[in-house]
C-alpha cells in the first residue's frame, strides 16, 4: 500500500516519457530530412528540457521563465498527439505510391505544421479575445425594492505569468460594457499563488471593478494548490473584493448571496447547513467554483448557482471529457426551481490557447416575479 503512490508516479512518467519519445521522433525525422540534421544527441537534451521546461520551471526560480515554455508544450503535446498518428498513416499510404519518401515526409510535414500554426493562431485569438454571454432568468420570488438584477460574473482568470495586466484590463472593460448592479467572481482569481499579481500591479487596474452591490468571490482550486490564502485573501480586501468563505450575507434586505469554499477543501460546510435559519421567501443566490453539487443545491431551495472551473475542457476535444464529469460542464440548466450557470471561465490554464471554448463573462440578467 506505501509504495502505490510511488508505483503510480513511475506509470506516469514512464508514459509520459514513451509520448515523448513519438512527438520527438517525428519532429526529428521531419527536421531531419528538411534540414539534414544529424545530431540527435543535442536535439534529445533539448527535446528533454522542452518536455519538462513546466516542471523545472516551477520547482526553480531562476528558471521560472521555462514554465511559460512548458505552458505551450502542453497544447502542442495534445494536438500532436491527435495530428501525428494521421500524418504517420499519410506517409505510409502515400508510400504505397510511386511517390519519393522524401517528398512525402516533407509535404506531410509540413501541412501538419500549419496545422499547428493554425490551431496556435486562433486558439491565442480566443483566449485573449473575450465576448458576453447573456441568459436571463425568472425566480419566482417577489422582491419589493428589487424587480430586475443585473450581474456581471467572471470565473477562472487564473491572473499570473500568462494571464496578465492586459488581460485584466481586458475584463475591467468587458465588465463595464455590462453595467452590472453585482459583481461575482465564482473561483481560480489567480494562478496558485498571487505573488505574480502581486509583482505585475494587477490589483490596481482590479480594483477599478465597481458595482452599486459590490463586487465579491470564492476560492477556486488553484487558490488551495497555492497554498497561499491568507497572502491571496489580504490583497482582495485591499481591492474591495469580498471574498466569501462558506459565508452568506444579506444584500439589502433583497436577496441572499452564499459562498462556499471550494470542493478541494474537504471541512467546507454543505449546502444544507449554509441555508440553515435563513429566511424563507427570499431569493438565494450562491457561488461554488466546481459544479459538482447541483442536485444538492437544488434540494437546499437554492435559486441561483454560479460556477466555473471547467473551462469548457479549454482545449478541444476535452469538452467531450467534462460533459462526461459534469453534469452541467457549460452553459445554462434548469432543475425545477434551481437555475444554473457554468461559465467556460474568463482566462485560462496552461498554454493560452482556446479551441472549441472562448474566454467570456456572463451577463444575467435576473427578473423577480410572483410566485
Amino acid at each position: 500500500m506505501k509504495f502505490r503512490p510511488i508505483l503510480s508516479i513511475i506509470a506516469f512518467f514512464s508514459l509520459y516519457n514513451i509520448l515523448m519519445y513519438y512527438l520527438g521522433w517525428n519532429v526529428w525525422v521531419y527536421l531531419r530530412v528538411i534540414f539534414e540534421w544529424e545530431s540527435p544527441i543535442i536535439y534529445s537534451i533539448l527535446l528533454a528540457l522542452i518536455a519538462y521546461s513546466y516542471i523545472l520551471g516551477r520547482l526553480i526560480k531562476s528558471l521560472s521563465w521555462l514554465s511559460v515554455v512548458g505552458s505551450y508544450w502542453f497544447a502542442l503535446v495534445q494536438y500532436g498527439l491527435l495530428l501525428f498518428p494521421l500524418a504517420n498513416l499519410t506517409v505510409y499510404l502515400l508510400n504505397q505510391f510511386p511517390i519519393d519518401e522524401r517528398s512525402a515526409i516533407i509535404w506531410t510535414g509540413s501541412i501538419t505544421l500549419l496545422l499547428l500554426l493554425l490551431l496556435f493562431i486562433v486558439g491565442t485569438y480566443n483566449a485573449y479575445s473575450p465576448v458576453i454571454r447573456h441568459y436571463e432568468i425568472a425566480i419566482s420570488k417577489e422582491i419589493e425594492n428589487l424587480k430586475e438584477l443585473r450581474i456581471a460574473v467572471a470565473s477562472d482568470m487564473h491572473f499570473g505569468k500568462l494571464s496578465g495586466r492586459a488581460h485584466v484590463n481586458r475584463l475591467v472593460k468587458t465588465v463595464e460594457k455590462i453595467k452590472p448592479d453585482l459583481i461575482l467572481l465564482p473561483g481560480d482569481i489567480i494562478d496558485d499563488d498571487p505573488k505574480q499579481f502581486v509583482r505585475k500591479k494587477m490589483g490596481e487596474i482590479l480594483k477599478q471593478l465597481q458595482a452599486p452591490l459590490g463586487v465579491y468571490g470564492v476560492l477556486g482550486n488553484h487558490e488551495y494548490y497555492g497554498r497561499e490564502i491568507p497572502a491571496f485573501l489580504e490583497e482582495m480586501e485591499k481591492l474591495d473584493i469580498r471574498i466569501l468563505m462558506d459565508e452568506v450575507i444579506n444584500i439589502n434586505n433583497s436577496f441572499y448571496l452564499l459562498g462556499r469554499k471550494d470542493k478541494t477543501d474537504a471541512r467546507r460546510k454543505s449546502f444544507t447547513e449554509l441555508v440553515d435559519g435563513l429566511e424563507p421567501g427570499i431569493p438565494i443566490i450562491a457561488m461554488d467554483h466546481q459544479p459538482a453539487e447541483l442536485k444538492e443545491a437544488e434540494v437546499s431551495g437554492i435559486d441561483l448557482i454560479l460556477s466555473g472551473h471547467t473551462h469548457r475542457g479549454q482545449m478541444a476535444p476535452n469538452h467531450f471529457i467534462t460533459r462526461k464529469i459534469f453534469e452541467l460542464d457549460w452553459g445554462y440548466l434548469k432543475k425545477n426551481k434551481l437555475h444554473a450557470i457554468v461559465s467556460s471561465g474568463f482566462g485560462f490554464w496552461g498554454p493560452p490557447i482556446r479551441i472549441g471554448s472562448r474566454s467570456e463573462v456572463v451577463e444575467i440578467t435576473v427578473k423577480f416575479l410572483k410566485a
